[in-house]
């Protein structure tokens, strides 16, 4: 159980700079919050608690079942481990790694009103999870907003769908120019998850290796 609990709490978040630039073009635009009946605090909180608790033992069932091999050098060890994460995660009801950051984006930028703001933000959650530019998307896209507020003669409001358009017209510009394409959109995410994978293993493989050492140190002190 211990080697299970601990294989969950290596979901780190390690990503490719996709992860955040690929994002479907509607976060873009502002959208209402859902409605939804208040609930008590105390009946939220046990809620929550029976939730989190059922998802739990879900994927610990999962992966007392399955054979893990420890080896992030391995492809195969590798794409094996991802496929029982994508399977617990399925059975467990939990986000995939992409779906986290469109959730982190969307529940911080729903109030935003202007695109400077949403941009910046959405800069300020690359750099908190430590994820990288590496393609300089960042850049490319702040150049775009600023073309088309000169354009306007004034700040790029989120509810502004015809100046709206024209930013998404350069940001489909951008995503042609990375190479980055809608349909691929899968590949990205299969391609993040291995990432993630290996990642994963990296980090088990560490944590075995200082507990064996650990353990030789006992004995000899013994």
């Amino acid at each position: 159980m211990a080697f299970s609990t601990r294989l969950l709490s290596k979901s780190r978040q390690l990503y490719g700079s996709q992860a955040i630039h690929a994002i479907p073009v509607r976060f873009y635009a502002k959208e209402a919050a859902p409605p939804g009946p208040p609930l008590k605090g105390d009946q939220m909180l046990k809620n929550i608690f029976l939730e989190v608790k059922k998802k739990f033992e879900t994927a610990l069932g999962i992966l007392r079942k399955e054979k893990i091999i420890i080896d992030p050098d391995d492809p195969a060890a590798v794409s094996q481990y991802a496929k029982v994460m994508k399977t617990v995660r399925e059975k467990a009801d939990l986000f995939s790694e992409s779906q986290r950051i469109q959730y982190t984006v969307q529940t911080r930028t729903r109030d935003i009103p202007d695109a400077r703001t949403y941009l910046l933000t959405l800069k300020d959650i690359r750099i908190k999870r430590g994820l990288t530019d590496e393609l300089g998307a960042e850049a490319m896209m702040m150049d775009a907003l600023d073309k088309v507020e000169k354009e306007i003669k004034k700040p790029l409001m989120r509810d502004d769908k015809k100046s709206m358009a024209l930013l998404n017209a350069e940001f489909d510009k951008i995503n042609k120019k990375l190479g980055i394409r809608k349909e691929d959109f899968p590949k990205y995410e299969e391609q993040l998850e291995l990432k993630i994978a290996k990642a994963q293993l990296d980090e088990l493989k560490k944590d075995a290796l200082e507990a064996m050492e650990t353990q030789k140190k006992r004995c000899v002190v013994g």
